[in-house]
């Protein structure tokens, strides 16, 4: 399977194959399931091998995650809070939203330098961390620094493994796995407190 991918993409002219790395980085972040990360592993493994180079890698891969994160954070930060205010979007209550952006207002800076490295929430956070109204400028630099460090790996791991990215696919996805366990725990756990504390708090009225 990947071998033909890499044959393929290798077919391609250096210019699309750029192109391709940053269309998948950008688009990740508005519709999650995407196969980002091993696009830019692939882009990683030509490195050396075709006409690509590491620099032209790294800044359209971090710049496609960049425009994408700023663009769901700009979409969270002009969303019309009185929709849901309204009450029209029936699984989201104000309290709920507001628990939300009290959290991202003292930890949505160290969740944004996460944000890389946490498959399956990075279009939550950049979302979220938008309609929380963070700090544009430290936004843009966290979330660069991030996109830095992870594509850097990511395209490491494809110039290390080569053709043979079947290892990095596995590592990845058995990383995407134990990261999208721990964060559905962390949810329930948060979820089951909540409630925990809302019908003690009935117990005690």
């Amino acid at each position: 399977m990947f071998e033909d991918i890499l044959t393929k993409i290798s077919e391609l002219s250096p210019l699309l194959i750029y192109l391709s790395i940053f269309f998948f980085a950008f688009i990740e972040n508005l519709f999650p399931p995407s196969p980002s990360d091993m696009v830019i592993v692939i882009g990683g493994s030509l490195v050396g091998t075709s006409n690509l180079h590491f620099v032209p890698v790294l800044i359209f891969a971090t710049g496609g995650s960049l425009i994408g994160f700023l663009t769901a954070f700009a979409i969270g930060w002009q969303l019309d809070k009185r929709l849901l205010h309204a009450g029209k979007i029936k699984f989201l209550t104000i309290e709920s939203i507001e628990k939300v952006e009290n959290a991202f207002r003292k930890y949505g800076y160290y969740l944004i330098v996460a944000n890389r490295f946490l498959p399956g929430t990075r279009a939550v956070i950049s979302f979220f961390a938008g309609m929380s109204r963070l700090n544009v400028h430290y936004t843009v630099l966290l979330s660069t620094a991030s996109a830095l460090l992870w594509n850097t790996i990511l395209i490491s791991l494809g110039m290390i493994f080569g053709e043979n990215i079947q290892k990095v696919d596995q590592f990845l996805s058995t990383y995407n796995q134990v990261v999208i366990s721990f964060t559905a725990i962390v949810i329930v756990f948060l979820i089951v407190r909540y409630f925990w504390k809302k019908r003690k708090n009935k117990i005690k009225n």
